[in-house]
């Protein structure tokens, strides 16, 4: 590990919908901070990284409010119109300051309670690994199939025995990701995380797992469920 350097990626290009608020869901308060900079802060105060590279909207009007934009850790570019465009957009434009055999992680900037033991066990499980790999969990709930239908009506339940809840952040080589993004955009193939693009350009990246406690805020109620959590990691 002494020998590598670590990058920071964070998607946040996003408007969030769901959350049914006029400013994009990274931008909301958690203990009157930005969702976004307790992201960045639990990451970056952790002294792993060599920098930072954060994708942002075009349209975005929050981001020169936020305390992330005074850090001079902290780098910005343009992202795209899915998240995989906007990881692309960064790696492209960490070019110069970056080595293809450089780690690269990967992580929501709705994530906020990404626990520091998870970041440390992640990276020390990888850092000798050839591909890489993710934070996850394995599933707890029971899972149904429908038949898709409405109402929706059960049509099997599903074997959950290797099933797992993919998180973030996700830790691959800097160029082997963005050749894999570039390849699955250019095919129009679904990447709904950098595993997946890793998986369908041949790779088989290793599941790590985290603490369960690593929410995504996805809805309104998630709000309340964060600064929870964060009070119960930090007390």
């Amino acid at each position: 590990m002494v020998n590598s350097r670590f990058w920071l990626v964070v998607p946040a290009a996003g408007i969030g919908q769901r959350m049914r608020s006029e400013c994009p869901k990274q931008y909301l308060k958690l203990h009157q901070r930005f969702i976004l900079d307790v992201t960045l802060s639990r990451l970056l105060d952790s002294g792993l990284f060599d920098g930072c590279m954060v994708a942002l909207n075009p349209r975005d009007r929050w981001w020169p409010d936020s305390v992330a934009a005074g850090d001079e850790r902290v780098q910005t570019c343009t992202g795209g119109a899915e998240r995989a465009d906007s990881v692309l957009a960064a790696l492209q434009a960490l070019a110069g300051q970056a080595a293809d055999e450089d780690w690269v992680l990967v992580h929501d900037a709705a994530r906020p309670c990404l626990h520091p033991h998870d970041l440390s066990n992640l990276v020390d499980s990888l850092v000798e690994h050839p591909v890489g790999g993710l934070l996850a969990a394995p599933v707890a709930d029971t899972l149904k199939q429908t038949g898709g239908g409405q109402p929706p009506e059960v049509d099997s339940t599903v074997d959950r025995s290797r099933l797992w809840r993919a998180f973030t952040p996700q830790m691959f080589r800097l160029g082997a990701l963005r050749c894999a993004l570039a390849s699955c955009l250019e095919r129009g193939l679904p990447v709904t995380d950098e595993s997946s693009a890793m998986e369908f350009s041949g790779y088989t990246p290793v599941l790590v797992e985290g603490r369960s406690d690593n929410i995504k805020i996805t809805v309104p109620a998630d709000l309340a469920l964060a600064e929870f959590l964060l009070a119960q990691q930090d007390g």
